[in-house]
């Protein structure tokens, strides 16, 4: 349904269609679909935001959190920063709104115990969101990833080679002869 929808939006968001109120609706049922199906447009989900600032009486702050809980399904790209960018302060203040900048924002500065925490406590918030504990774990693993300096391909994780790691010890050992002396004489 999904790829259905995405080609119906994509005509919808050319041209001066984009800025029409009276396709909020399905736009909104789109976000509802991404968040149902796992799959992320953000252009659509931009353009809901953008309309909801055009025209505050269409304001929908269920929508709103869906999109910026799917934003922040795509980190480590920016799409939040974009999303809270059209937002005004008045939204921006909402409690529940609030929240999920507050968990991008623990992401964001790696602080992942404390998200997860955050996150139990406010399970409500993501249940509509198909799919968010696995994105977010992907992202947590990029962050390993790249500090450690090992390398993604596919659905392989190379490890960063331990030869440029390895440091050289010079090993020496001292055996004396009258240690050795008793074990000749033993075996002879």
């Amino acid at each position: 349904m999904a790829e259905t929808m995405r080609a119906t939006v994509a005509s919808l968001l050319k041209g001066i269609d984009r800025y029409n109120p009276e396709n909020l609706d399905t736009l909104e049922r789109y976000v509802a679909i991404q968040a149902e199906e796992n799959t992320y447009d953000l252009e659509a989900n931009l353009a809901v935001l953008k309309l909801y600032q055009f025209n505050p009486t269409y304001y929908n702050n269920s929508v709103t959190i869906q999109i910026l809980l799917k934003a922040l399904t795509n980190l480590p790209h920016a799409d939040l920063n974009l999303c809270k960018s059209l937002l005004d302060s008045s939204r921006l203040d909402d409690p529940r709104v609030g929240k999920v900048i507050e968990l991008a924002d623990m992401l964001e500065t790696c602080q992942f115990a404390f998200f997860w925490t955050s996150l139990e406590e406010e399970s409500d918030l993501v249940e509509t969101i198909v799919g968010f504990t696995d994105s977010i774990r992907k992202f947590v693993c990029h962050v390993w990833i790249s500090k450690y300096g090992w390398t993604e391909n596919g659905s392989s994780v190379y490890i960063a080679n331990q030869e440029d790691f390895v440091k050289t010890r010079k090993v020496t050992e001292k055996i004396d002869f009258d240690s050795i002396a008793d074990i000749m004489v033993a075996n002879a």
